[in-house]
């Protein structure tokens, strides 16, 4: 499989989930990432035929205005093949070179072409060069991003470790493992020095698993640093003084704030601040039946497991055992 996934910065969705790799930019329509999300575990010969079905969907989940591609890698039988369904700007790429394949439904269908040495997934053409510090690795999950790039490599050789060790010093991404979008401080670093299976560029390897917030339509964020969620949150001020990083939400019944709540961290407790939304901020435990409403500018701290709802989104607090 490709062991390598390097994010471009953007506030689209890229995903990544053993063999699959999707990018979408469909704002206002969250049934269309999720349905495609679902999609990323599908792999082997059948993935041609659950692609086309999917397919027929599109068209209605997307309302024409979506853009997104979706591949499935199969490298079980050694051949290292894809298969891909994409529509409007995104278009995979193998070694550079445009992926083609027939209508379905009025989108693209591509199936059992060779994979290469790197596997770009997003809008337009790869750039030759990625910029040093902009990207990061997504090992598995959902992000922000306005695109991917996969490279087959081969494993590290025992006597040069894939990642460096702790007396090498610190890391230069120790607070950006989703950042690359908006105006976060982690577009100024520079990456890690690489090692000479060239496997370790703008990596990002925590020490500890930081917590996450897992979203209903499958996007999931990790809370690495303080963050604004919100319709726009990039204008905030905590965003902008690099305080803290932005996750736009899509909101297409226009009940959420441009900057609607905050998350605090403090060592490993994380707290939910509501930043004068309009319409409030809610908590709930994993077992109440009741929201609480947050008063606004009051921390309150999240536990494991904690229900988040901003307007009609609802989000999922999950902190990793020690």
């Amino acid at each position: 499989m490709p062991d390598r996934c390097e994010v471009l910065p953007g506030d689209s969705v890229v995903a990544r989930r053993g063999g699959g790799l999707l990018w979408v930019d469909a704002p206002g329509s969250p049934a269309l990432v999720a349905a495609l999300h679902a999609c990323l575990g599908v792999s082997g010969p059948g993935a041609d035929r659950v692609l086309s079905a999917l397919a027929g969907q599109v068209s209605s989940l997307a309302h024409g205005s979506a853009s997104f591609a979706l591949v499935l890698a199969d490298t079980s039988g050694g051949a290292g093949t894809g298969v891909a369904l994409w529509s409007g700007k995104g278009q995979p790429a193998v070694d550079g070179v445009p992926v083609s394949g027939s209508s379905v439904e009025g989108c693209t269908l591509a199936s059992g072409f060779p994979l290469g040495q790197t596997l770009y997934v997003g809008p337009g053409a790869a750039a030759p060069q990625m910029p040093p510090g902009v990207a990061y690795d997504l090992v598995e999950g959902t992000v922000p991003g306005s695109g991917a790039v996969l490279q087959l490599t081969k494993a590290a050789p025992s006597a040069s470790p894939a990642v460096p060790a702790a007396t090498a010093g610190p890391s230069p991404f120790t607070a950006a493992s989703d950042a690359g979008f908006g105006s976060g401080a982690g577009s100024s670093r520079a990456p890690s020095a690489a090692v000479e299976s060239g496997e370790q560029t703008a990596f990002w390897r925590p020490e500890q698993a930081a917590p996450v917030l897992r979203f209903d339509d499958g996007m999931v964020v990790t809370v690495d640093e303080d963050l604004v969620l919100g319709r726009r949150p990039d204008s905030h001020e905590l965003v902008s003084t690099g305080s803290a990083r932005p996750v736009p939400i899509a909101d297409t019944q226009n009940v959420l704030s441009s900057a609607h709540a905050a998350l605090q961290r403090s060592g490993r407790e994380v707290s939910l601040v509501d930043l004068g939304s309009l319409n409030g901020t809610h908590v709930a435990g994993p077992e109440a039946t009741e929201w609480t409403q947050l008063e606004p500018g009051v921390a309150h701290p999240l536990s494991d497991g904690d229900r988040l709802l901003l307007g009609w989104t609802v989000i999922t607090f999950e902190q990793p055992q020690e």
